[in-house]
């Protein structure tokens, strides 16, 4: 019998993230608590930029995109954010979308199935991606509920799961 895989991703769809940046956009143009106070995000190249007059308001806008990529199902372990850099009249927050697994947190995750999963059970690293292989299915299952389980940094995706 032919062995059984699936891989381990970290992707986000950037037409969501685009989706929900725009509806942040609009909803801190329109609220009445950021008049005035010089509050915007957009897009800075592939990073997303969050001026503001305050520090407050500038992560009270950072709030507001992060619940418009909840309400997206991007999930938080993506978005990398930085800490409030007051410039000369502003306060900025660069933020940044994650997409890949990085090599030691695929080595982290490698490190968990060797140990914690079950023995018939390889994992290779392949670029920003973890093939995981077996002869059982329901081992490749118990990789799943375990990775699942397990307190990572970054939102993991099971796909071509053959």
């Amino acid at each position: 019998m032919a062995d059984s895989s699936f891989d381990i991703v970290s992707k986000v769809d950037h037409q969501e993230a685009d989706n929900a940046l725009n509806q942040a956009r609009k909803e801190v143009e329109q609220r009445y608590d950021f008049k005035g106070t010089g509050a915007s995000i957009e897009w800075s190249g592939e990073a997303v930029l969050i001026k503001a007059s305050t520090e407050e308001r500038a992560k009270a806008v950072l709030d507001v995109f992060q619940s418009k990529l909840i309400k997206r199902g991007i999930s938080l372990k993506s978005l990398e954010t930085g800490d409030p850099v007051a410039g000369s009249k502003e306060y900025r927050i660069t933020s940044t979308i994650k997409d890949g697994i990085s090599s030691e947190n695929a080595k982290k995750i490698s490190k968990i199935i060797r140990d914690e999963g079950p023995k018939s059970v390889k994992a290779q690293i392949q670029g920003d991606e973890l093939r995981v292989q077996s002869k059982s299915r329901d081992d490749l299952q118990e990789v799943q509920r375990l990775l699942k389980a397990a307190d990572l940094d970054v939102d993991l995706q099971f796909v071509n799961y053959r």
